[in-house]
This record gives structure tokens, sequence and C-alpha cells, in this order.
């Protein structure tokens, strides 16, 4: 099977994007896997595919798989990615999208300046629908692991995210923690890790151990829950920039009930086709 694609990539997370609605196909886990691997793919974070929706309502289906071949439910970084290769490749002539995912349908919006933002939604803090094992909602909770006590948000913002305030993003244990806390137990589902560094009021540094992929250089989701959870502290404004090691984004949450916005920079690095085997 020849695969035509993009390689794409939102302030450093990087995306393999598919046209699922000018070719016909049928990816697979080990597809997925093979697309993603660095040395022996294209390699990426996730693979993104642009298929017709199911919804009259929606433009697009926006379906999002893992480096590990694991679907998702969001990726903020990729919707911008998303919006921007429907329009590079002249899929629909719309600034304003509506596009389909797992977790329901989201907008999209390409400004005049060339910046992409993506409405993901309200945040979700009722535990089990995160999901979360924790008898009651709260603005943090406390963590075991085999070797400390942690303090820590958990939401979801159509994928769950558990974040944590560190001295300091440089030297935070990510490569170590990451993936204790992305397999624990109260994580049914797993989870994105977030480290939180403040800056100010209006500005945080961040990493992020991503569900299924690993560090990575930017998180969209993953910078609006690390924000979101520093506006419930009130340590936070309502307009937060994140700086992670692939670039800055912006958040902007109005508080409960309300959508948070997540903008920033996309680019396309290249376009290839690929023989993928089934």
């Amino acid at each position: 099977m020849n695969v035509r694609f993009a390689k794409m990539h939102g302030a450093g997370n990087d995306f393999v994007i598919i046209d699922g609605v000018r070719q016909s196909l049928s990816l697979r886990a080990h597809n997925i896997r093979f697309l993603a691997d660095r040395q022996r793919g294209i390699g990426c974070d996730q693979v993104l595919l642009v298929e017709p929706p199911d919804h009259p309502d929606a433009d697009f289906r926006y379906r999002i798989f893992n480096a590990d071949g694991s679907e998702a439910g969001q990726c903020g970084n990729g919707a911008r990615c998303f919006a921007r290769f429907i329009k590079e490749q002249r899929l629909s002539p719309k600034r304003d999208l509506v596009v389909q995912t797992l977790n329901g349908n989201m907008g999209v919006q390409m400004t005049q300046d060339g910046r992409v933002l993506a409405n993901l939604g309200t945040p979700v803090f009722e535990p089990a629908a995160v999901p979360f094992t924790a008898d009651t909602a709260a603005l943090d909770y406390e963590i075991q692991t085999a070797d400390d006590r942690l303090r820590v948000g958990v939401l979801s913002v159509g994928n769950p995210h558990v974040v944590l305030q560190v001295p300091s993003c440089k030297e935070a244990p990510v490569t170590q923690l990451g993936p204790v806390l992305e397999a624990h137990e109260r994580f049914p589902e797993r989870v994105n890790v977030g480290f939180m560094e403040l800056r100010s009021r209006t500005e945080i540094t961040l990493r992020v151990f991503e569900r299924g992929a690993g560090e990575t250089l930017a998180c969209g989701t993953g910078a609006c829950a690390a924000a979101i959870h520093g506006m419930r502290l009130g340590l936070l404004d309502n307009a937060v920039t994140v700086q992670l090691p692939g670039g800055k984004l912006s958040v902007n949450w109005a508080g409960e009930g309300k959508p948070v916005w997540l903008g920033g920079p996309t680019a396309t690095v290249f376009e290839g086709d690929i023989r993928l085997r089934q």
C-alpha cells in the first residue's frame, strides 16, 4: 500500500499527517509504529489521519495515533497542524473548521497572521471522567509512588493529564518519574505527565512525558492542562505563555465551564510517499 503523507510540527511536536479523504487506506497498529519510528520509518510523536466525518455538523474527522499504535482522543498541536494541512492541501476553503474527534467535535481557526487556534473544549475535573481513581474532586491530590508522595493536579483536556509543579524544569526527573506516573494504577487509561515551573503570573516553563510517546518537544493539551491547573490554584492569570523545549504556545481560559484555547506556530517540513505493508 503506497501512502502520500506530510511531515509537520507545532513548536517541535511533530506529526505524520495522512489524507484519508482522497486516498483509500486502512492503517493498522504496526503501520503506525513503523511510520513513527525515527530510525526505520519517517519519525514522529503522533500519526494524524484526515477522514470524511461521520457527523453532519463536522467538516472532517480527526484521528490521532500515538507512536505505540494506540489511538488518542485529543492532541492540541496536532489539531493546529491538521487545520494547516487541510488549508495547504486545499481540502476546504474554510478558515473556521469543525472537526470530529474520538471525544466529540472541536473548532480550529486559521488567523489572518497565519497562526492556528484550537478550541479544545471545556476541561474536565471529575475524577471518574478523566479517568482517575479518587473519592471526590479536588484542586490537587496526593499520589504515592515507591519513592515519594507527590502533590499533583489531575484533569482531562480531551485526554488525561497529571501536573506537577517543580522548582526547575531543567532539573525535573522527567525520564525517571514520567513513565512511573504514566502507568500509575490510579490512572486506568494511563496519563500524560507535565512538569511545570512557574516563571510569572503569565508565563510557565513546561516539559511533558506523553502517554504512548515519551517526552516530546511540545504538547498542546499538556500546555493547556498545566496552565489551567496553575489558574485554578490562583497562581496564573487567564492568558498564559507556555515555554516548551520546542517553542512557545499560548493558552487562554476564562474559567470554570468555559472552553480552553490553544495557539502557536505550525509548519510543514516535507511531503512524500511511503510504502506500507498490510
